[in-house]
């Protein structure tokens, strides 16, 4: 009953994180059979903080098990974060609150995005890094804003 009700809970949060729009893509690798090895650049919005929008850029594995998604792609990301708008905050922000989150693997790693609010210097701070269920890696990306009035030029 507890695992059928988590799952139930977990589903019923999936809408609640962000999803990514591909911005661009470059290829790193040429393969013979099924698509390159590229880097992919995607951008999505926080879904609790209005005006803030992240672009992320992370390896993605070609060939013919990436092609049919069966790959492992790198652990590495990059992020970078900007207010593109006035910030309003939907709801109540909890430090290390998942805000993006996707599979890397088949089962076990994904890459995710957490934010923090340090309070102190009025500034949200976000974190990329990947985890495997097993053992997840120490490489990781962060960015900051600091949360200003937003002037719209007229």
């Amino acid at each position: 009953m507890r695992v059928a009700k988590g799952l139930l809970g977990l589903l019923l949060a999936m809408p609640l994180l962000a999803s990514a729009e591909e911005i661009g893509q470059v290829s790193t690798v040429f393969k013979f059979v099924g698509p390159n090895d590229r880097i992919v650049v995607e951008a999505f919005d926080d879904p609790k903080v209005e005006g803030v929008t992240c672009y992320l850029s992370r390896a993605k594995t070609g060939g013919v098990k990436g092609g049919l998604g069966l790959a492992e792609d790198r652990a590495e990301a990059s992020i970078a974060c900007r207010q593109v708008g006035p910030i309003n905050f939907k709801g109540e922000l909890k430090d290390g609150e998942e805000v993006f989150k996707e599979r890397t693997s088949l089962v076990f790693k994904t890459m995710q995005v957490v934010r923090f609010l340090d309070k102190r210097r009025n500034t949200l701070v976000y974190l990329v890094y990947s985890d495997r269920l097993i053992e997840g890696s120490p490489q990781n990306a962060v960015t900051a804003i600091p949360i200003l009035p937003w002037t719209h030029a007229q």
